[in-house]
This record gives C-alpha cells, structure tokens and sequence, in this order.
C-alpha cells in the first residue's frame, strides 16, 4: 500500500530520493569534469609556458606538481569538514576558489604566481572531490540507483583524465598557454549558481568539536607520503634524503593520526571502517587499480610518441578507445553489480585487465593498429569495472554519517595510487630498459650513460654522434625500451592479478546488511538532510516498511535518512537484491 503524504512541495530536491537528484548528479559530474581536466591538461602546455615564463627546473617541477600534490593532501581535511560543517557549504566554496585560482593562473607573468595559482587550485579541488561522491552518498540512498550513479561518475572521471591532453593540446596550437586554465571560468560561473540552486545540504556526525589538530596532521602526512613517491617516481634515490625524509616523515605523521583518531571520543576518521573488510579491500583495490592505469598510460604514451612516432594529436586520439570503453563499463556498472556481485565484478575486471596488458606484450617497434586497439579496450573496460565496484562498495560501506570521510579516504588511495604506479612500474621500465645501452660499438660511456636516463635522451645524444654510432646508439635504444616494456607490463599483470585474489574478501553479493547502531540513527539530528537550506530531520519510521513499490512525489520531496548501511531496498520490504 502507497503511503500518502501531504507535505509542500520543497523548492529544491531533497537528498535521498528527490525528483531532481538525476540533475544533481549532472551537476556533480561537471565538477568531478572539471577538476580531472585540470589535473592532466596542463601536460600539453609545459613546452609553451617553459618558453613564456623561463621558470627554473624547480620551479618547473612545482608548476606541474603543486596541484596534485596539494589536492591529494587536503582531500581528508576538506571531506570531514564537509561532513560536520555541510557538503554543499564546502562544495561551493571550492568552486569559487577554484574559478579564482584559474583566472591568477592563466593571467601569470611569473613562475612564482603560477605555482601559487595551481596550489590554490589544488585546494579548490580538494573541496570538490571528495564533497561529490559524499553529496552523491546522500541524494541516493537506494543502492541500485546509486550503483548507477557511481558508474556515470567513475566514467565522468575517466572522461576528464583522457581528453584533458587533447583539449589541452587544441588550446595550446590555437590559442596560448594560459587558455588551458582561462577555460575553467566560464564553466564555473555556470555551475557556481546552478550548485547553489539545486545541491542538498547534508552533514554527517556533528558530535564534539572538530579536531583541527588531526586534520593537519593527515594532510601533512600524505603530502610527505605522495611527494616522496613522486620523487621516487621521477627517478630518485629511493634512499636519498629528498626521497626517504618526506616518505618516512609522512608515514609516521600517518601513524599518529590513526592513534589519535583511535583515541578521541569523536574522531575525524572512523577508523572502525578498517576494521571492515569490504571497506578496507575496496581501498586496496582502488590503489592497486590506479597504479596499474597511470604506469601504463604513462609508459604506452612514451611508447606511441618515441617508437612509433606519433604526435601528441595522434597519441591521443589512439588512446580514446580506452576512453570509450572506460565510458562503456562505467554506464554498465550497476547492471553487472547486481547480477553478478561485487566479489566476482572486482576480481574479473582485474582478471580482464591483466590479459589486456599480457596482450599488449605482443607490441613491438612496428606499429599494430588492431592489437592497440583490442589491447586499449580491454584495458578500460576491465579497469573501469574494478574501479566502478570497487568505489560503490567502499561507499556502501560507509554509514551516511561518515561519507565524506569515506570519500576522502577514496580519493586520497586514488591519488596515492596514482603517484605510486608512476614510481614502481616507472622504475621497473629504467631498470630494464638502461642495461641494454651498454657497449655499443663506437659510443662513449659517458654517451651511455646519458642515453639511460631515458629514450628521448637517448634520441638526443644519438642525433649528436651523428653517424654509425649514432644509428647504433638509436636502434639500440628503441630495443631496449620495447623489451622494458614488456618487462613492465608482465610485472604489471602479476599486480593485477595479485588484486583479483584480494577482491576475494568483497562480499558476493549485493547484501544489505543492518547498521549496528539500529533504526535510531535516522531520528538522530546530525544525520538529517537539508533541502533548500531549511534543515529536516525524518518525521517517522523507515517509509520502506509501509510501501514496496516505487515512491510517489510527495514522498520524494521528504528526506529519508535510512537506517540500513546500505539500502538496496527500503527495511520491511521483503524483496531482496538482483544477484
């Protein structure tokens, strides 16, 4: 039996079932475009702002890196502040930090404004990235719905990532450097209002005061944790004071940040969600998946440009395939979640992953247009569907009082992820690729040495012998990086696979299990959502014990908070979820 409801209709949609949630996803994914554009774009522009601004190496090296490094830092900080101080609060304020921080960006004359500008930016999308996914969390409460919500932002996400190198690199031939961030401003102006206008307000536990203290330490710590990575990725010593100081440093700021959050009566973190272990695998499964994605893409990008000779245009448009295919899997997600389970979604997707990357073992010095092709679709799909299911499930996990935590947490693996496949599969590749330079007829050692560093040095030093050795040193180091790369890529494969025995721990299917703290977590104020800025709090028992079939619109506009921790259909229902 339908239950009525007379309440007034609400101006703007309420989290958790309102009639526009479906434009409050569209508009959460124009920030998640927007912030994974940025975080690639700039790639294309490094040759004409280096020529523009004459930045030193350092400050060369701060202009590309200040943004993620800072992004990846605050993604705790700005995701439990969301949940105690309001989601969309601190969305719009990342907004509008993020549409000043680009116009200093594009209007730089020095190298020191720029790097301030990506470090703002950094701190704009810190605010946005995690608040997405929490927002998300709470505007659909129903798994499966949600499932399908998830697979269009994870394809949003992987959307950005692509194309941000050809957009970037279109702005750049066409206009100036600066373009590549003046775009964001328009777009922001555009979404700024229309945020205003149409997100819920939502918290999570308000209990205690916020713990400034722990906050910076998290951020402290994983920005000593992913510069170090980075700078091991770069091809420093692993031991090296610059590499180990800020890694160790990191770790123990880290470790300190858990024993306090284990301490504290209202922690920032609920290190409790560890202790789950679909939680904790999906965490694991989003590391192991991003290493894998950014190494190769990293690595398949030298390989297009350096062996077969491609150019940034053409480059990335072979590696839209991936893109589409990431796009497929995601719009596909909550289809296969339900019918076959996360266990058997995660590990498959690493399973497909890993036979894409053995089949991109077959490539060589000569271009094969078809098995890049077949090798970069498998890649995406299967990546994809991990990262997809892997996300829902680490989300699903999560009470709704602690989304944003459990976003940031999310976010942050994503980023560290990120850093440490371009560390560990980046030193794989120099590992292998460097012996193979040595004792070539007619090449100096110091010649040798210097085409090891990598193989567009190698090009270099070679056009500078000029004659037999520099042919020698050429075609010897076009071998040596093919047969490093496929040394990579099985390495990769054993990673892979290595997470598709981890997924082992995800449940096997879509279970809905009953939250621990029991029905009154729901009557509890801090748990309540806001709908157009007027906070309400659930009037009454779950709605889902007096309805089985689909919510009528007066039963949209009124926020229900479920009592589940992960609702897949509403308690007293009797129906169970599609396997």
């Amino acid at each position: 039996m339908s239950r009525t409801n007379t309440a007034p209709a609400r101006p703007r949609a309420a989290a958790g079932g309102g009639a526009n949630r479906w434009v409050v996803l569209v508009v959460l994914c124009v920030s998640l475009l927007l912030v994974a554009l940025d975080a690639t774009i700039l790639h294309v522009a490094v040759p004409s702002l280096t020529e523009d601004l004459r930045p030193g190496s350092t400050e060369l090296l701060w202009i590309v890196d200040a943004y993620p490094l800072i992004c990846a830092s605050l993604l705790i900080l700005f995701g439990t502040l969301g949940d105690r101080v309001g989601r969309r609060r601190v969305l719009l304020l990342g907004y509008a930090l993020f549409g000043v921080a680009s116009a200093v960006a594009a209007l730089a004359t020095e190298p020191s404004v720029l790097i301030a500008a990506r470090a703002l930016l950094g701190v704009g999308g810190a605010m946005i990235m995690p608040a997405t996914l929490s927002i998300l969390r709470a505007v659909f409460p129903d798994r499966r719905e949600r499932a399908t919500a998830i697979g269009i932002w994870t394809a949003v996400a992987a959307i950005g990532a692509a194309t941000g190198p050809v957009l970037g690199g279109f702005l750049v031939e066409h206009y100036w450097w600066g373009s590549v961030f003046l775009i964001n401003i328009p777009l922001m102006a555009l979404i700024l209002p229309l945020g205003h206008r149409l997100l819920p307000e939502s918290r999570g536990a308000a209990d205690g005061p916020w713990d400034v203290l722990g906050a910076l330490m998290a951020a402290a710590g994983v920005l000593g944790c992913v510069l170090g990575v980075k700078r091991a990725g770069a091809g420093d010593p692993l031991l090296a004071l610059p590499t180990a100081g800020p890694l160790l440093l990191g770790a123990a700021l880290l470790v300190l940040f858990v024993r306090r959050q284990k301490r504290r009566p209202h922690p920032l973190i609920d290190t409790g969600l560890f202790a789950r272990p679909a939680f904790t695998t999906s965490v694991g499964c989003i590391v192991l998946a991003m290493l894998a994605l950014v190494g190769l893409e990293l690595i398949a990008v030298q390989y297009l440009q350096l062996v077969l000779g491609l150019s940034p245009l053409e480059t990335g448009l072979r590696l839209l395939p991936l893109t589409f295919a990431a796009m497929a899997a995601g719009a596909t997600g909550s289809y296969t979640l339900r019918r076959i389970g996360p266990r058997r979604m995660v590990g498959w997707g690493f399973v497909l992953t890993a036979g894409a990357v053995l089949l991109l073992v077959l490539m060589g010095e000569h271009d094969r247009p078809l098995l890049l092709t077949v090798g970069f679709v498998l890649l995406g799909f299967g990546l994809q569907t991990t990262l997809f299911s892997a996300y829902e499930s680490m989300l699903s996990e999560a009470p709704p009082r602690s989304a944003g935590g459990a976003a940031a947490i999310g976010e942050t693996s994503y980023q560290l992820g990120a850093g440490m496949g371009i560390a560990l599969l980046g030193s794989v590749m120099n590992a292998a690729y460097a012996p193979g330079l040595g004792g070539i007829p007619g090449v100096p050692e110091e010649a040798s040495r210097a085409a090891a560093n990598s193989l567009g040095e190698a090009y270099k030093v070679a056009d500078q012998l000029g004659g037999a050795a520099g042919g020698a040193l050429h075609q010897a180091a076009r071998q040596s990086f093919v047969n490093g790369l496929h040394v990579t890529l099985c390495v990769s494969a054993a990673l892979l696979l290595a997470g598709a025995l981890m997924a082992l721990r995800l449940p096997r299917v879509m279970e809905c299990p009953v939250d621990p703290e029991g029905p009154e977590e729901a009557e509890r104020p801090e748990a309540a959502v806001e709908a157009g800025g007027a906070r309400k709090v659930p009037d009454g028992p779950a709605p889902g014990a007096e309805r089985a079939g689909k919510a009528g619109p007066s039963e949209a506009a009124e926020p229900r908070v479920p009592a589940t921790r992960e609702a897949v259909e509403p308690a007293g229902s009797g129906r169970r979820p599609a396997h």
